[in-house]
C-alpha cells in the first residue's frame, strides 16, 4: 500500500499540474446513433448502397480476373524465360497462395481502420505488382509480385463480406452475398477467354498482366475519392472527432477509440483462433473443406479445359476457351435459383423477428447443388476423353459443374457467417486461407493430371470425391444446431 500511495503522488500532468479529477460519468461522453440515425450504414439510400455494393464487387472481380487471367499465358511467358511449363504455372498458383495470406493483413487492418483504406490501398498496390509482373525480365520476378499482388488483391475477398454485412441486414445480406459470389466465381471463369484471345493476338502473354492492372487502378481511383466508409465503429469515431472541435469538449468519444488492441489480440483474433476453430469445430473444418474443393475446381479447371479442347478436340487456341461460358452461364443459373429461395427466407426471418434463429436454413440450395455438382464432373469426364464425341458434351457438362459449384459455395458461405456470427471475422478468414491455401496447387497439377491418367478417369476422380461430400450439407442440416450447442466456442 505504501508503494501504491508514492507512485499515485509522483504522477503529474507535468509542470507541477495536479492530475485533474476524473469525469463524472464517462458513459455521458460516448457517442453513439441516434434511432434511425441517416449516417448508420444500414439507413443509408438505397442508391448509396447500391453504388458502393458495385463499387466494391467490381473490385473483387477485378481481383480474381488477375488471379486467373495469366493462365492462358504462361506457356508462352515460360518458354521466354526459358524454364518449363510447370515452373510457369507458379505465377496462377502463387497468386491465389497470396489469397491465402493476405487475411492476417487485411482483417485486422479493417477492423481498426475501417473498410474504405484497406480496399482502396488494396486494389492500387495490386495493381503495381502486376503492373511490376507484366515488365518482369525473369521468371522469379514475376512469381514473386505474383504472389505480392494475390496478397493486396486477398483484401476483396477478406474485407468485401465485411463492408456488404456493414450496410446490409439479415433480410437481404444473402443477396449481396450473392454477387459477390458470382464476381468470385465468373471472374476466373471468364479470365481464360480474355486472356485466351490477348495471348492468341500481337499484344502477347504481357497485356494479360497490364490489362488488369489498368482495371485495378481505374477501380482503386475511383475508391479513392469516391468510397464511402461502412463500418459503424469508425464511423462514430470522424463523428465523435467532429464534435470535439466543435464544442471544444476533448473527453467525448466513441467506444473504436477506447478500445486498445495489442498484436497478441490481433494474432488471437486472425490466426490463433481461426486455427484453433478449425481443429475444434467440425462444421468450420468440414465446410471448408468442402468449399475449398468447390474452389480449387475453378483453378483445376484453367488447366483441364485447354487440355480436352486444344489437345483432343483440336481447337485452337482462344476459340478453346469459349467452353468456359459454360460453366459461366451455370454459375449465373445458381444465382438465379439462390435468388428465387430467398423470398422463402426472408418470410421464415419475418416469423422470427427479423432473426435469423436456424443458420441451417441456409443450406437449402445445396441440398441440389452437391448432387448436381457431382454429375457435371462425371459427364464430363467422360465425354471429353474423345474427339467421336463432340465437344458440345463436356461443354454442356460445364453448366452443371458451374450451377452445382456456386449453389454449394454461397449457402455454405452464408451459412458459416450466420451459425458463428459473433465470431465471424475468425470463422470467415478461417474459411479463406483454408480454400485458398488448397486451391493454390491445383494449378500445378490439373493438366497433368488429366494427361496422365486420362480424361475419364480424372474426371471420375473429382466427381467421387464431390459425390462422397454430398453428405456433407444433408447431416448439418440435420445435426447442425446439435453441434452448435456444443461448441466450446460460441459458449
Amino acid at each position: 500500500m505504501p508503494n501504491q500511495a508514492n507512485a499515485h503522488e509522483k504522477l503529474s500532468m507535468g509542470l507541477g499540474k495536479p492530475i485533474p479529477p476524473p469525469l463524472a460519468d464517462p458513459k455521458d461522453y460516448i457517442v453513439e446513433f441516434d434511432e434511425d440515425d441517416p449516417t448508420h450504414p444500414y439507413n443509408w439510400k438505397t442508391s448509396t448502397k447500391l453504388y458502393t455494393s458495385i463499387l466494391v464487387c467490381t473490385g473483387t472481380f477485378v481481383a480474381a480476373l488477375a488471379s486467373a487471367i495469366f493462365a492462358p499465358g504462361a506457356k508462352a511467358a515460360s518458354k521466354e524465360f526459358g524454364v518449363s511449363s510447370e515452373v510457369g504455372t507458379l505465377g496462377t498458383a502463387l497468386f491465389v497462395l497470396g489469397f491465402a495470406s493476405g487475411p492476417l493483413l487485411w482483417a485486422p487492418y479493417s477492423e481498426l481502420q475501417g473498410r474504405r483504406w484497406p480496399l482502396t490501398i488494396g486494389m492500387l498496390a495490386g495493381g503495381i505488382f502486376t503492373v511490376a509482373s507484366a515488365v518482369a525480365k525473369d521468371i522469379q520476378t514475376l512469381i514473386i509480385c505474383r504472389f505480392f499482388a494475390g496478397v493486396f488483391a486477398a483484401c476483396q475477398y477478406t474485407v468485401v463480406p465485411g463492408l456488404l454485412s456493414d450496410i446490409y441486414d439479415n433480410t437481404y445480406r444473402g443477396v449481396a452475398n450473392s454477387v459477390y459470389a458470382l464476381a468470385v466465381f465468373g471472374a476466373p471463369i471468364m479470365a481464360p477467354i480474355i486472356g485466351g484471345f490477348i495471348n492468341a493476338s500481337s499484344l502477347g502473354w504481357r497485356w494479360t498482366l497490364y490489362i488488369p492492372a489498368i482495371l485495378s487502378f481505374v477501380n482503386g481511383g475511383i475508391s479513392l475519392f469516391f468510397l464511402r466508409e461502412t463500418y459503424a465503429p469508425c464511423i462514430l469515431s470522424a463523428k465523435a472527432a467532429v464534435l470535439r472541435r466543435q464544442t471544444g469538449n476533448w473527453a467525448i468519444r466513441a467506444r473504436h477509440e477506447l478500445i486498445e488492441l495489442n498484436m497478441r489480440h490481433l494474432f488471437e483474433k486472425y490466426f490463433s483462433r481461426p486455427v484453433r476453430m478449425l481443429i475444434t469445430e467440425p462444421i468450420i473444418l468440414l465446410v471448408s473443406l468442402y468449399m475449398a474443393f468447390i474452389y480449387g475446381l475453378v483453378y483445376c479447371l484453367l488447366g483441364a479445359y485447354p487440355y480436352v479442347f486444344e489437345e483432343i478436340y483440336g481447337i485452337s487456341p482462344g476459340l478453346s476457351d469459349l467452353p468456359f461460358l459454360g460453366l459461366l452461364l451455370g454459375q449465373v443459373l445458381a444465382v438465379a435459383f439462390v435468388l428465387t429461395l430467398h423470398p422463402s427466407w426472408v418470410k421464415k426471418l419475418a416469423n422470427h423477428d427479423g432473426k435469423a434463429p436456424v443458420p441451417e436454413w441456409r443450406l437449402r440450395p445445396t441440398l441440389f447443388g452437391a448432387p448436381i455438382f457431382a454429375i457435371g464432373l462425371f459427364w464430363f469426364g467422360w465425354t471429353g476423353f474423345t474427339p467421336k464425341i463432340h465437344w458440345a458434351f463436356p461443354t454442356v457438362a460445364g453448366i452443371f459443374i458451374g450451377f452445382g459449384n456456386v449453389a454449394v459455395f454461397l449457402p455454405c458461405f452464408n451459412y458459416i457467417v450466420d451459425a458463428y456470427l459473433p465470431l465471424a471475422a475468425s470463422a470467415v478468414a478461417a474459411n479463406i486461407m483454408t480454400r485458398s491455401a488448397v486451391a493454390a496447387g491445383f494449378p500445378l497439377f490439373s493438366r497433368q493430371m488429366f494427361q496422365n491418367m486420362g480424361v475419364q478417369w480424372a474426371g471420375t476422380l473429382l466427381g467421387g470425391l464431390a459425390a462422397i461430400m454430398i453428405p456433407i450439407p444433408y447431416l448439418f442440416r440435420i445435426y447442425g444446431p446439435w453441434l452448435r450447442g456444443k461448441s466450446k466456442i460460441l459458449h
